[in-house]
C-alpha cells in the first residue's frame, strides 16, 4: 500500500521530468529526446519574470516568517497562560483554519481602504503579496518551534542563566542552536508554500506582479505548454538539492546535539 501511495505521488511527476525532454509540442506524445524546450525556455520573459519574482517573494516570505514565527512559537511554549493568551493563541492558529478564499479577499478590503485613506500601498504588488504570505507563513512557523522548544530541556538554558547569562543571550546562544532543525523546517515550509500560492497571490497581486503559478494556471487553461515541463523540472532539481542540503545539515546538527548531551 505505501509503494502504491508512492507509486500515485511521484509517477507523475516523473512523467513530467521525462516528456520535458521530449522533442515534440504535444507534452503527451513521445517523439524523441530534445532540449529545445529548454532553450525555449530562455527565451520566454513571461515565464522566466514570473519565476524570479516567486522566488524573491518566497525567500522574503520564509526570512520573515521565521524571524517573527519562532518568537510567536517560543511565547506560546515558554511564557505559560499569561493574560490574552487564548486570544493570542487563536490569532496564531486562525491563518491555518482559515479558507484562503476568505483570508485573500479580506486582505484586499483592508489594503483597498489603507490606500483610500492613507494612500498606501499605492498599488498591488510585490509587497502586498509578500505580506500576505507571511500571515500564511507564520502560523505554521510558530507551530513547528512550538513543538521543539517544549521538547527542549530546559536544564541547559538554567545553566546558562546560573552562569550570569542574560535571558535574551540565552535565547541566542543556547536556544536558537537548539531549536535549528526547527527553524530549518519552517523556512523550507515558508518558502514552498509561497512559491506555491495560487489564491492569495490572485487577490493580492497588481499589473506588473504576476508570481509564476498565476501565470501557470492561466496558461494551462489554454493547453499544456512543454516550457512549463521544462521550468518545473529546473525547480524539481533545485528544491531536491536544497532538501537534500537541508536534511544533512538537520542531522549533523542532531548528532552534534546527540553527543553534547551524553
Amino acid at each position: 500500500m505505501l509503494g502504491t501511495g508512492f507509486f500515485f505521488l511521484y509517477a507523475p511527476i516523473i512523467s513530467l521530468i521525462v516528456y520535458s525532454f521530449n522533442e515534440s509540442a504535444l507534452v503527451t506524445v513521445w517523439t524523441g529526446f530534445s532540449l529545445k524546450w529548454y532553450e525555449a525556455l530562455l527565451h520566454d520573459e513571461e515565464l522566466l519574470a514570473a519565476a524570479w519574482l516567486s522566488l524573491r517573494i518566497a525567500a522574503l516570505t520564509a526570512f520573515a516568517s521565521v524571524a517573527i514565527g519562532t518568537w510567536a512559537g517560543f511565547v506560546l511554549a515558554r511564557m505559560g497562560r499569561f493574560r490574552g493568551f487564548t486570544l493570542y493563541s487563536a490569532m496564531i492558529n486562525a491563518p491555518l483554519v482559515i479558507p484562503e478564499v476568505i483570508q485573500g479577499i479580506s486582505l484586499l478590503l483592508l489594503f483597498v481602504e489603507l490606500s483610500n485613506f492613507l494612500g498606501w500601498p499605492t498599488e498591488r504588488g510585490i509587497l502586498t503579496i509578500w505580506a500576505g504570505h507571511v500571515m500564511l507563513g507564520i502560523s505554521y512557523v510558530a507551530i513547528i518551534v512550538q513543538s521543539r522548544v517544549r521538547d527542549l530541556n530546559p536544564a541547559l538554558e538554567e545553566a546558562a542563566l546560573d552562569l550570569g547569562a542574560t535571558p535574551i543571550k540565552v535565547f541566542f546562544t543556547v536556544t536558537l542552536p537548539l531549536i535549528s532543525q526547527a527553524l530549518i523546517a519552517g523556512w523550507l515550509l515558508s518558502f514552498t508554500l509561497s512559491i506555491d500560492d495560487l489564491v492569495l497571490s490572485s487577490f493580492l497581486s497588481g499589473p506588473g506582479s504576476t508570481t509564476l503559478p498565476l501565470v501557470v494556471f492561466s496558461r494551462v487553461r489554454l493547453g499544456l505548454n512543454p516550457e512549463m515541463n521544462a521550468l518545473a523540472t529546473i525547480f524539481i532539481t533545485v528544491v531536491t538539492i536544497g532538501v537534500v542540503i537541508a536534511t544533512h545539515m538537520m542531522q549533523v546538527s542532531e548528532r552534534k546535539r546527540k553527543m553534547q548531551t551524553l
